[in-house]
């Protein structure tokens, strides 16, 4: 029988009792930011459930002040275990069968707050914030628009998962509008480079992996414990402004194309909640070296979505459906890669997938596939795009399909607005 909360949750919910995702609100606008899980339309508090005494395990009943915190790194950095002591416990407290909430009217309406009365703010402190480029699909067609259909993947990227670290200071939650970034261009002929708005704002599907706990400086994380590691994943927008990325990145990658904005949505979903939608990842050839090669490789068949709604439009087009499952490098590898030359990870760091593409146009993940670079406008039933233009809001969306329930992350959205005078 499957599990069942005594909370109504509709079926084409992203938060039902499987799910349990964390993320950080404040119920009125004057309270303290504090962690909560959702379930179905509502935030369970988890502060009121610490302070009655309701995390009563073995590691959580000693360490259950986490929950008092305004973020949960200090729940990150507590590991797998306390992890899943915790989701055990909000498991059983919110069955159908287990009485103590349930029963308890009084703590019922001070931990259970409506989802659509609070504010969400960004789960964690994100102390770095790096920026993985792991689709090949992706990075087949991106080669193939700058450097032709000859070779199209550099030779090294069948070898290690490529990466940048970008800027964690500029990464939002969902709903927060982005700016259009100034910066340069490519020169027409001799002429001065470009400098003015981007002209070629652009949108790119992502998710990220949420670190929990880290490592000692100089001692790397192998592959096949690299799990322990990832708390779970968000989606991700890394929003790119293409031609300020193209005339910069030479020769030392993204910088200001990137670094204007990153949005994530505000539930992190656990990989223990994942675990049931695991799937087998792709065959990697070459074989990867060593400390790459996994006992066990798996994606997640997590399925994406993009929608843009113009300026002025009443309705969303969906522009893109992909899934996590195309990935060529994963998680684990990506974050064991990170590690090898001793690079130490800390609670609540960020790493980003890169675009999720798949071998379809109609999953390409961002503009520059869909329009080629601009050279194939994109119909949005009636108005048409090469890149973003003001006014423009894109929503990224995901979520498992489970027997009779989804688990999901909500909306990762952002709206564009003109840049500052």
């Amino acid at each position: 029988m499957s599990l069942k909360s005594f909370i109504e949750v509709h079926p084409e919910s992203h938060f039902p009792i499987q799910n349990l995702p964390y993320g950080v609100f404040k119920p009125q606008p004057s309270s303290s930011p504090r962690p909560g899980v959702a379930i179905g339309d509502y935030v369970l508090d988890l502060s009121e459930i610490a302070s009655a005494g309701l995390f009563d395990g073995p590691i959580l009943k000693n360490s259950s002040d986490c929950f008092l915190e305004p973020n949960l790194n200090k729940f990150l950095a507590l590991g797998r275990p306390a992890w899943k002591e915790a989701r055990s416990s909000l498991q059983k407290l919110l069955s159908a069968t287990e009485p103590t909430l349930r029963d308890n009217a009084n703590l019922r309406q001070k931990a259970l707050v409506p989802l659509d009365k609070v504010e969400l703010l960004l789960p964690i402190v994100i102390g770095d914030y790096t920026d993985f480029f792991s689709s090949m699909h992706h990075a087949k067609n991106c080669g193939t628009i700058f450097r032709g259909p000859e070779n199209p993947i550099p030779a090294n990227w069948f070898h290690l998962p490529i990466a940048y670290h970008g800027r964690a200071s500029s990464i939002v939650i969902s709903g927060t509008d982005i700016i259009r970034p100034r910066g340069q261009g490519h020169p027409a002929g001799k002429a001065s480079p470009y400098f003015g708005p981007s002209l070629k704002l652009d949108y790119e599907l992502e998710m990220a992996a949420v670190v929990g706990t880290g490592n000692e400086l100089g001692k790397p994380v192998d592959v096949n414990e690299a799990a322990d590691h990832i708390f779970g994943l968000v989606l991700m927008n890394d929003w790119s402004a293409r031609d300020i990325q193209a005339w910069e990145y030479v020769p030392l990658g993204p910088f200001l194309g990137k670094s204007f904005g990153t949005t994530i949505s505000p539930w992190i979903v656990t990989l223990d909640a994942l675990e049931p939608f695991s799937c087998d990842a792709p065959k990697q050839d070459p074989q990867p070296l060593p400390y790459l090669a996994e006992k066990i490789s798996k994606n997640y068949d997590i399925s994406l979505e993009v929608q843009i709604k113009p300026a002025g439009a009443k309705d969303s087009t969906v522009i893109t459906r992909s899934n996590f499952n195309h990935l060529y490098w994963t998680l684990t590898q990506q974050l064991a890669h990170h590690t090898i030359n001793g690079c130490n990870l800390r609670p609540g760091d960020l790493f980003g997938t890169g675009t999720i593409s798949g071998p379809e146009p109609e999953s390409y993940g961002c503009l520059l596939e869909l329009t080629w670079n601009g050279q194939k406008p994109l119909s949005l039933n009636g108005p048409s795009r090469k890149f973003l233009e003001d006014g423009d809001e894109v929503t990224i969306t995901g979520h498992c399909k489970g027997n009779g329930y989804n688990v999901g992350f909500g909306k990762c959205s952002g709206k564009i607005v003109p840049p500052h005078p």
